[in-house]
């Protein structure tokens, strides 16, 4: 190569050589030679975002597999995406660093925090159910963002797909949400992510992604970083992450200037002010399913450093140099909080290992430095041993203390609780949720009158693909806790239901008690059959045979209203005296077991949840008597 050769000259050079030498060496250096697309993959559950993903990782000849980026436990028993997580790819010539999203509305945080890290979003859409209500949460976080979308129906392999409907609620959403021309300007495709395809025509199937490559590399480009290279090294921290070797691991795109191995640097919250200081001492970037250990990140590029140990989600990771942090993107405030205690029931302590107040506090705030959706809220009983624990929703409470149980935590768990606020004028304001639930026609009228019962609006009734109906309604979120469990079984298990968050509108007013009563244990011992017998015909019991009890535990739902006290470790008392005839074997109906997203949704204002690493029960939290009857006159 002539001395004279101009870089572009030199980089074609070295090109055409490394093509004879090694294909898959060839696809690396032609994504380096680039700038990095960042795009995000984000749509409604159970869309096929992850499914997607591993569509495009083995059309680069990446490792892949069945839901690859569902690394977590939860994630993979539930089915559902619940952290972000980032990949990269080459194709094209081009590198692609692309982010799995959540689609579930209870982990919204995941998607608001990536967005300030990416040059646009893919926006995959089921081609039968068209856009639902977290596709309309998402979608408006990346017009507030200024990001540019490109439209994958997915699933049009079914025959119940209507394209152009589809279409025609997607361009209308957008415009109810204030899309630009630039922005409305987006092309649509179609896919089936499980068969692994893409095009450019509904009437068209191909055999690889490729039209996908195309179509983001043609609509989603790269901001301009030529001027940003000049200056010093900065990064806006999106995910953490923690390794036994390295410590934290923090992850971003680098905004200006190139990060070394080696190079002082410091962490700024959003006011300016210096939360850490260190030494970088390793870069990474993903590369498909595994990660390439670099000596220098560069601008635009998305990379995890290793280094700092106090900096995490939200500070700028900057040269020394630099005074002023980057702007964090906003994240929605919490809507639901739950009391987490130390479990003092009678036979607590048994089984875990993490059981004082400090180590539930400490892992709490543990969780809140990686997932910024958490917060820790003032005790409102001033108990020093009790933490407020504030979060966008039910499941995403529920995954944290799934998680800690795991751990080798036990603890106690009160009812979740609506974080209600005031308006300009003094007038309470409750959080209020969109609810659109589908189901066959003949099971609508029980819903809407469930929905009524619980304060909701009706918004929206209409018809829906193989005679069902599709509902839209507004409904408290305080009166949404414990009915999806009501709706599958007045739905025989056939209905769909999906909530997010709306607003704060005004309180609508209480409302009547929609669960009946519990059955109490009055002593403490093991469950009997022959107790248990004697008090099945009076409700629905929780509990075998066999189990540990002890006073003020739930052992099961009363058939009427009101509470009752029982004595589930009664035996049948021996005499000398035989029968005339043979005893009657007792047969037990097969208990309802309670999972911890039904008892959060079950338990009320008196009770909580006992959590250990073997089981889940429910229990007053007076276990006397006496004291649950002075407390019921307090309140």
């Amino acid at each position: 190569v002539s001395t004279q050769s101009t870089g572009t000259q030199l980089t074609q050079v070295m090109l055409r050589a490394t093509i004879l030498v090694s294909p898959a060496l060839a696809r690396r250096f032609c994504a380096r030679a680039a700038a990095p697309v960042n795009v995000a993959i984000v749509a409604h559950v159970d869309h096929g975002k992850t499914t997607l993903v591993d569509c495009m990782l083995k059309h680069c000849n990446e490792d892949h597999g069945d839901r690859a980026m569902d690394s977590m436990n939860q994630e993979r028993e539930r089915g559902i995406t619940i952290m972000s997580k980032v990949t990269s790819m080459a194709a094209n010539n081009v590198r692609f660093n692309v982010v799995d999203t959540p689609g579930h509305a209870d982990f919204g945080g995941e998607v608001e925090r990536v967005m300030g890290m990416v040059d646009g979003v893919v926006l995959l859409v089921d081609a039968t159910e068209g856009p639902m209500p977290q596709t309309k949460f998402v979608v408006s976080k990346a017009l507030s963002a200024g990001l540019n979308l490109v439209a994958v129906l997915n699933k049009v392999d079914r025959e119940t797909s209507d394209c152009t409907r589809v279409e025609n609620e997607l361009f209308d959403l957008l415009v109810d949400l204030g899309a630009t021309d630039e922005q409305l300007d987006f092309p649509f495709l179609y896919a089936s992510a499980k068969q692994g395809w893409c095009s450019l025509s509904a009437d068209e199937r191909t055999e690889t992604m490729g039209p996908l490559f195309d179509t983001i590399a043609q609509h989603i480009k790269p901001a301009d970083y030529s001027e940003a290279a000049k200056h010093p090294f900065q990064m806006l921290a999106s995910m953490m992450e923690y390794d036994t070797f390295l410590g934290r691991i923090l992850t971003g795109k680098i905004s200006s200037g190139a990060a070394r191995v080696n190079d002082q640097v410091h962490a700024l919250d959003m006011d300016g002010n210096v939360v850490d200081k260190g030494r970088i001492t390793k870069i990474q970037a993903p590369r498909g399913l595994s990660r390439e250990v670099l000596e220098i990140g560069s601008v635009g590029d998305i990379v995890m450093v290793a280094g700092l140990s106090k900096a995490t989600v939200s500070h700028t990771i900057s040269h020394q140099e630099l005074t002023t942090g980057l702007p964090a993107p906003q994240i929605d405030p919490p809507t639901i909080s739950m009391m987490f205690s130390v479990n003092d029931s009678p036979i607590g302590g048994r089984e875990g290992s993490r059981l004082t107040s400090a180590n539930i506090r400490e892992r709490v705030q543990k969780e809140i430095e990686n997932n910024v959706s958490f917060s820790i809220g003032q005790n409102p009983d001033g108990r020093s041993e009790s933490t407020l624990v504030m979060a966008r929703g039910s499941m995403q409470l529920g995954f944290l203390i799934e998680e800690m149980r795991r751990e080798g935590f036990e603890l106690s768990v009160g009812p979740p609780q609506v974080l209600l606020k005031r308006d300009e004028k003094g007038n309470k304001m409750e959080p209020v949720e969109e609810v659109f639930c589908e189901m066959s026609e003949n099971y609508s009228g029980v819903v809407m009158d469930a929905l009524a019962i619980r304060k909701g609006e009706i918004v929206e009734i209409s018809p829906a693909v193989g005679g069902r109906t599709k509902i839209v309604a507004r409904v408290p979120s305080r009166t949404m806790m414990g009915y999806r469990a009501e709706f599958q079984t007045s739905t025989h298990g056939s209905g769909v239901m999906y909530c997010t968050f709306h607003d704060y509108e005004p309180y609508r007013g209480e409302t009547s008690n929609v669960r009946r009563g519990v059955i109490v244990s009055t002593d403490k011992g093991e469950a009997t059959t022959y107790a248990l017998g004697a008090i099945e015909p009076r409700g629905e019991l929780f509990i075998p045979a066999q189990v540990p009890v002890y006073e003020g535990m739930i052992i099961g739902e009363h058939a009427k209203q009101n509470d009752i006290v029982v004595n589930p470790t009664k035996t049948k008392q021996l005499t000398n005296m035989r029968a005339s005839g043979t005893d009657e074997t007792i047969r037990l109906t097969p208990p309802r077991r309670i999972t911890l997203e039904d008892a959060m949704g079950y338990i009320q204002e008196d009770e909580c949840i006992e959590v250990t690493p073997t089981r889940i029960s429910l229990r007053k939290q007076h276990l006397d008597p006496t004291s649950r009857k002075k407390s019921a006159r307090g309140r």
